[in-house]
């Protein structure tokens, strides 16, 4: 069944939309995944923030086109499904590439990091970053270790100290006990 033109400019209003509002889109081939992988799938990349949307190749460059994007011929080529990533795009490629290792259906055609256009293996890379609440726990501790070593020499003549009268009120206690 033929689809009307003005349903044609819905999916690409759509489509720019999804693009708009991405930190990165991953671009996948999945021919042959059945029915409940393809909701495993869709359910793991939501977790991480995204969508997985199936989308018309051509309506799909549309899209890519009006939003300044270069295009890869090749990669809408066939089946084309795309990850697009709203929150956390690291997280959402994971999803993707480790989702892809299980279900050898589904394969990385490239994508875009923003606006940069990316291979098949700088998004797998991009898979082994690390999530954002990783990162940003990594950047906590780099930023709060000189105040933590700060506060250790700061603190440490009282300990010392405290040590001291400690050994001594000890040692005056021992006789007392003997």
């Amino acid at each position: 069944m033929a689809i009307t033109k003005a349903k044609k400019q819905a999916l690409v209003a759509q489509y720019a939309e999804w693009i708009q509002n991405s930190q990165a889109m991953i671009l996948t081939s999945y021919i042959g995944l059945s029915v409940p992988e393809m909701e495993q799938l869709r359910r793991d990349i939501r977790s991480a923030g995204g969508e997985f949307h199936v989308v018309k190749n051509t309506l799909a460059r549309l899209a890519f086109k009006e939003a300044g994007l270069d295009i890869k011929l090749e990669s809408f080529l066939g089946d084309t499904a795309i990850g697009f990533a709203f929150a956390d795009a690291p997280a959402v490629a994971k999803a993707i590439v480790d989702f892809a290792k299980e279900a050898e259906v589904v394969q990385v055609k490239g994508g875009y990091l923003g606006d940069k256009l990316v291979d098949r293996e700088e998004i797998i890379a991009l898979a082994k970053v690390p999530p954002l609440p990783v990162v940003r726990g990594q950047l906590l501790g780099v930023l709060m270790a000189p105040a933590n070593k700060l506060a250790r020499i700061l603190a440490e003549p009282g300990r010392q100290i405290a040590g001291v009268l400690d050994a001594y009120a000890k040692k005056d206690a021992a006789p007392e006990a003997a």
